[in-house]
């Protein structure tokens, strides 16, 4: 119990009241400073919120992040290499929020951010076969350029496929990273696990004090450093608590199946992947009559059950049960995809 105070309770606490705190103070900024997304001028197709919003959601939840790993983790050449990627995201994102910056040039920055940590020692040098054993990477180049796919994969989806309506991404992103807590919690008899354990409790404490702003009606956007932070910081996470890259890609289930479906979708129709649509699952369940808050506990529940499922099951159970949601997944978006062109033709 004691450990589980330590280790979770306490930084989860402080950091969700730093981060309840900062929010009011970022939607009172970002006001002063004009960055509003009004959806009377901002008239693209994916622009769900129906009134003037502050943007800029993520300098927030930085700012908690920052306070907690500084308070409660030790500043080692890992830590700095985590917060200076974690600083080049939100530093590009309030930019983006203002300006608008092409979708190639957010890639680069992410790739970028992506490498701090990397440098600093933060690599999968090994993953679980879900066949049996482990797979060795051979040579740390190829362990960098995996933990590098992985980590900017990992911002593309939850910001791709987890951003849709109010609260949605904030909450998908508390239950994976309590996911994770509770995975390492499970071997903190190892005391290098604890480590891990406090920054998923950091993690989670600052997402969980943006949350009441975020949810339905939102009174301020996590925008892209605040997705961008949420599957960086979920993707290190993974890594860490003893690469269960597995155990996350089964968690994060919706948001990676529904971006995969996208990007697919939009290269047979001879459009850029990365520019945005009114095609992911949570517009195609607005468009069926779903009120936001129903969108948003849908996205929760699913990936809570993932998240229990994923915490009981071995690597190959895990595959299994990845393919068996990406079939479910996938379904319900062709279905809805299909009752979508049948209603245009009609």
């Amino acid at each position: 119990m004691l450990i589980f105070q330590t280790t979770f309770l306490l930084p989860f606490t402080v950091t969700l009241l730093i981060s309840f705190v900062a929010t009011y103070g970022t939607i009172k900024l970002m006001w002063k400073l004009k960055i509003i997304d009004d959806p009377k001028k901002n008239k693209h197709p994916k622009v769900i919120h129906k009134y003037p919003t502050p943007r800029g959601g993520g300098l927030s939840i930085f700012l908690a992040a920052v306070a907690g790993a500084i308070v409660f983790l030790p500043i080692d050449r890992h830590l700095i290499g985590i917060l200076s990627g974690a600083t080049l995201i939100t530093a590009i994102g309030l930019i983006d929020d203002k300006y608008n910056l092409s979708p190639y040039l957010r890639l680069g920055g992410q790739f970028l951010a992506a490498s701090f940590p990397i440098a600093a020692g933060i690599g999968i040098a090994y993953t679980t076969n879900p066949l049996g054993g482990v797979i060795n990477f051979p040579h740390w180049l190829i362990s960098d350029i995996f933990a590098l796919l992985w980590i900017v994969g990992l911002m593309n989806f939850v910001n791709m496929g987890a951003k849709g309506v109010d609260g949605q991404m904030t909450g998908v992103v508390i239950i994976a990273s309590l996911t994770i807590a509770a995975l390492s919690y499970k071997f903190s008899a190892d005391i290098t696990e604890w480590p891990v354990i406090i920054l998923a409790a950091i993690v989670t404490g600052a997402f969980a004090g943006f949350l009441p702003w975020h949810i339905y009606p939102q009174k301020i956007m996590p925008s892209f450093s605040g997705s961008n932070l949420a599957g960086y910081f979920l993707g290190i996470l993974a890594i860490l608590t003893t690469t269960k890259v597995g155990t996350l890609t089964l968690v994060l289930g919706i948001p990676i199946i529904d971006t995969s479906y996208t990007i697919i979708r939009r290269v047979s129709q001879g459009k850029s992947p990365v520019w945005g649509d009114r095609g992911h699952l949570h517009h195609r369940l607005l468009d069926h009559g779903w009120s936001i808050p129903r969108v948003a506990y849908f996205y929760w529940l699913i990936t809570a059950i993932l998240g229990l499922i994923a915490l009981n099951l071995n690597a190959q159970s895990k595959l299994y049960t990845m393919f068996g949601s990406a079939l479910l997944i996938g379904g319900l978006i062709f279905w809805l995809s299909y009752k979508d062109a049948n209603n245009k033709s009609n």
